[in-house]
């Protein structure tokens, strides 16, 4: 039962024309063997029967599920979606999953008690599966090449880092790093570091959000899979795949970050200090890698 003064965990799902897969994200929430929670729905201006299946799902309980909308029911972004959930959450962690993917049932009761245990680490995060044989996904029927895999998480498992390793590991992008469905972060270090940005509608959203995270607290990284990452056509990876939006992104992403590390951001000021000479790498790497793609257009050949 929910505590009186208020759940252990805030879970925040924002949703935009995810009536296909939303009530099973939804009813794995639901399913946790943990059960001191609260859930958040946010409903980012949803046109499709997303906002109708959520209502039912909050009155399955009232008491500990909600729905927000936007003023105006309008569509405001990934981060804006985020941080309005985030200003109505009252749990001492929080915990994120997008209207398409799935918690294994102890990610809860695990994720409290590493994070009871481990007190210096800021946040949690373990495994995410990358999701292809769900039921009617491009790797569910027979002969199909397309199946669930793990990205390489890069460093030693169940051990707690402190800033800024798993920072570098996020901004080098070889490895698996925090996923917004699969880490839990308590409150406070959420608070302290402002959130999520809500110029970042979209793209990279995620990790501008960790990368503050991860320069700020220590983190302690689990080998346990705690999250199902569905991969469809839909997705906004999928979207994105491909083309030079992603590149954009990126070059977008980086001069954020170095004008964040710049001005001082919400962390040891050696800490950041240490780090900006790998931001100004990345971007000199980010911008030869546009050049290219635009000198391959120019000559006809494929980007």
């Amino acid at each position: 039962m929910r505590m009186e003064s208020g759940p252990r965990v805030s879970a925040i799902t924002i949703f935009l024309n995810e009536e296909r897969h939303l009530r099973e994200a939804l009813q794995s929430v639901i399913d946790q063997s943990y059960d001191d929670w609260e859930l958040i729905l946010v409903n980012d201006g949803s046109t499709d029967r997303s906002a109708a299946i959520a209502a039912d799902i909050v009155a399955m309980d009232p008491h500990r599920i909600r729905l927000l909308h936007h003023e105006g029911r309008s569509n405001r972004g990934m981060s804006a979606s985020r941080n309005l959930g985030l200003a109505h959450a009252r749990g001492e962690f929080v915990g994120f999953l997008d209207a398409d993917d799935c918690w294994t049932p102890d990610k809860l009761v695990e994720q409290v008690g590493r994070l009871d245990h481990e007190r210096d680490a800021g946040l949690i995060y373990g495994r995410t599966l990358i999701w292809h044989e769900w039921e009617d996904g491009p790797g569910s029927g027979s002969g199909s090449i397309t199946r669930d895999y793990y990205y390489d998480l890069g460093v030693e498992p169940d051990r707690t880092y402190q800033p800024p390793h798993l920072f570098r590991m996020l901004l080098r992008n070889k490895a698996q790093t925090p996923t917004t469905c699969n880490a839990m972060m308590r409150r406070s270090l959420i608070q302290r570091i402002g959130g999520f940005e809500d110029s970042f509608t979209g793209m990279f959203e995620d990790q501008v959000f960790f990368a503050k995270a991860l320069l700020a607290a220590p983190a302690h990284v689990s080998d346990r899979t705690w999250a199902k990452y569905r991969q469809h056509e839909r997705s906004h990876s999928a979207l994105s795949a491909g083309n030079r939006t992603v590149d954009q992104a990126r070059v977008r992403f980086l001069r954020w970050l170095k004008g964040y590390l710049t001005e001082g951001g919400q962390a040891d000021p050696a800490v950041l200090r240490a780090v900006l000479p790998d931001v100004k790498r990345e971007m000199s790497a980010a911008r030869i890698s546009q050049l290219r793609h635009r000198l391959r257009r120019l000559i006809g050949l494929p980007s």
